[in-house]
């Protein structure tokens, strides 16, 4: 990097000067006796959840530094990997002052999430081959950028984007790079959890909704140096995960071979639609894909995507975004749903 990176240069200053809230069960450690807790104003009457949660998912971070090789104080979880994406703007970003750059065509919270907080989002488009461009990016830097967001593999577009490039910004950027691997588990690339260690600019986004199949619980993680899940921990809500999510997430973690299976059958499905959209006449581009959805360019996504519906099938239409005109993107489901989607433009097709 340009500069010797320290985290207090980015950290808000009423963040840094904060005393974070302490709850009950911040202060009380177990101890392996059994306690009577009269702490925190609880129902005491046995049901499962009358007890607040363990306010920093003690068992699940140690679960999942383990499975990542890292260590627990590297471990931030959140309510969605919205609300970590949130935290992180929270912490780093000083409203109507600092701005963020984003790379669209991508997912669309970092931005909302912008608007949310007051913080300009700078936008630098994606190559017509939807990769980096390093040069326009770097150029939009102002002594204000405090954070770059790279989703990767990327969100519509489904490509993930060359190591090298990467690497660039991440040497040649003096603010943090959050980098979004919701669809990692189903890409070939290697993850960037693995350079926390040499890069300490650098957060890593990743969500148990995608390859782990439990979107419905909510929980998003947040990998990264130990002096920025501090920072991060000063201002999340005291009980943000709640017991029901921790239960089932830890159930999760621990059948990751359950879970590698699933990837490796999603994966399997993935080639198979491409080679069936390959035959569909007015699909004139499939864009590769090392996510769990596909990206097509079509003759008409608008007048396709209601089509679809009419036959009870819901994608998405991309065709808002930008480089995305007359877009559709498919999530690859179960063979027999993958089935009827392949029948149902083949019926279009006729």
């Amino acid at each position: 990097m340009n500069k010797i990176f320290n985290i207090k240069n980015l950290v808000r200053s009423n963040v840094q000067k904060l005393k974070p809230y302490s709850s009950a069960r911040d202060e009380y450690k177990a101890n392996g006796t059994d306690m009577v807790f009269l702490d925190a104003n609880e129902n005491p009457f046995k049901n499962g959840v009358n007890r607040y949660p363990d306010p920093q998912q003690r068992d699940l971070k140690l679960a999942l530094a383990k499975l990542k090789n890292l260590k627990p104080e590297q471990v931030l979880l959140g309510n969605g990997s919205d609300e970590v994406l949130d935290l992180i703007f929270r912490a780093f970003c000083e409203p109507q002052i600092d701005n963020i750059l984003t790379l669209p065509p991508t997912y669309g919270m970092y931005n909302v999430l912008a608007g949310i907080n007051n913080v300009e989002n700078k936008e630098v488009l994606l190559t017509v081959d939807y990769e980096l461009d390093i040069k326009s990016i770097l150029n939009a830097v102002t002594e204000t950028t405090k954070l770059i967001f790279i989703c990767n593999p990327n969100n519509p577009t489904g490509n993930a984007f060359d190591a090298r490039s990467i690497k660039t910004l991440i040497e040649n950027f003096n603010g943090i790079v959050v980098i979004d691997e919701a669809y990692i588990d189903f890409s070939s690339y290697e993850s960037w959890i693995n350079f926390l260690d040499i890069y300490p600019n650098i957060i890593i986004i990743q969500t148990l909704s995608k390859a782990y199949g439990m979107a419905g619980v909510r929980l998003g993680v947040c990998y990264a140096s130990a002096e920025i899940i501090t920072v991060l921990n000063k201002i999340k809500p005291p009980y943000n995960v709640n017991e029901l999510t921790q239960q089932k997430a830890l159930e999760r973690v621990l059948k990751v071979d359950e879970v590698f299976t699933e990837v490796e059958t999603i994966i399997i499905e993935r080639e198979k639609l491409i080679e069936n959209l390959q035959e569909v006449s007015f699909i004139e581009t499939i864009f590769e894909t090392e996510t769990n959805f596909i990206l097509v360019k079509l003759d008409n996504a608008t007048k396709r995507y209601h089509q679809l519906l009419e036959k009870g099938i819901v994608i998405r239409n991309r065709t808002n975004q930008p480089l995305c005109e007359n877009t559709l993107r498919f999530t690859v489901g179960t063979e027999q749903e993958n089935e009827k989607l392949i029948k149902a433009l083949q019926a279009l097709d006729n």
